[in-house]
C-alpha cells in the first residue's frame, strides 16, 4: 500500500504541524515500558542469568583463575628469588667490604711498620756513617797531630842550633867579635 504524504498544515504560530498526525498510532505491547520488568519474561531471564553465571564461573574457575594464580605465583617466586639474591649479594658485599677494610688496616699497619723500620735503618746508617766519618776525622787529626809533633820535635831539635847561630850572628854584629859555636851553644843552654 502506497501512502501519499499529506500537506503540512501550518499552526497558528507558523510552526509546521505534526507530520504523523494523520497516521494510526502504533500498536501497544502490553502495559508499555521495559520488557525486562514484565513478569511474563522473568522466568526466561532467570534461566538465562543462571546459565551465564555457570558459564562465567566455569571459565573463571577453570581457565582464568589458574592462569592468574600461576602468574601471581611466578611473580611471587620471582620477587622472592630476587630478594634472596639481593640479600645474598648484600651479605657478600658486606663480607667483601669487611675483608677489604681488614686488608686496608693490615696494609696500613705494614706501612707503619715498614716506615718505622726504614726510619730506624736510616738512623742507624746515619749513626754508622757519622761514627765512620768521626773515626776518619779522628784518624786524620791523630795523623796531623803526629806530623805536627814530628815537625815540632824536628824544629825543637834545630831550635838550639838556630838559637846558637842567631846568638853568634847577633854578638858578631853588635860587638864585632866572632864567637865560637861551642860558646854560643853554652850561652843558649844557660839561658834556657
Amino acid at each position: 500500500m502506497v501512502t501519499t504524504p499529506t500537506p503540512v498544515e501550518a499552526t497558528p504560530h507558523g510552526a509546521p504541524a505534526d507530520l504523523h498526525a494523520g497516521t494510526a498510532a502504533p500498536e501497544a505491547h502490553g502495559t508499555g515500558g521495559l520488557p525486562q520488568f514484565e513478569f511474563a519474561h522473568w522466568g526466561g531471564q532467570i534461566v538465562y542469568l543462571l546459565f551465564l553465571f555457570v558459564v562465567l564461573y566455569i571459565l573463571i574457575a577453570k581457565v582464568f583463575g589458574p592462569r592468574l594464580r600461576r602468574v601471581l605465583d611466578e611473580r611471587a617466586d620471582t620477587i622472592s628469588t630476587a630478594v634472596a639474591t639481593a640479600r645474598s649479594v648484600q651479605a657478600e658485599a658486606a663480607d667483601q667490604a669487611a675483608a677489604a677494610k681488614a686488608e686496608v688496616e693490615k696494609a696500613r699497619a705494614d706501612a707503619r711498620a715498614m716506615a718505622t723500620a726504614a726510619k730506624t735503618r736510616v738512623a742507624e746508617e746515619a749513626q754508622a756513617r757519622h761514627a765512620a766519618d768521626e773515626a776518619a776525622i779522628s784518624a786524620r787529626i791523630a795523623q796531623a797531630e803526629a806530623v805536627i809533633g814530628q815537625t815540632r820535635d824536628a824544629a825543637m831539635a834545630n831550635v838550639s842550633t838556630i838559637a846558637s847561630d842567631t846568638a853568634r850572628a847577633m854578638v858578631e854584629r853588635l860587638t864585632g867579635q866572632s864567637v865560637t859555636a861551642a860558646e854560643a851553644t853554652a850561652a843558649v843552654k844557660g839561658v834556657a
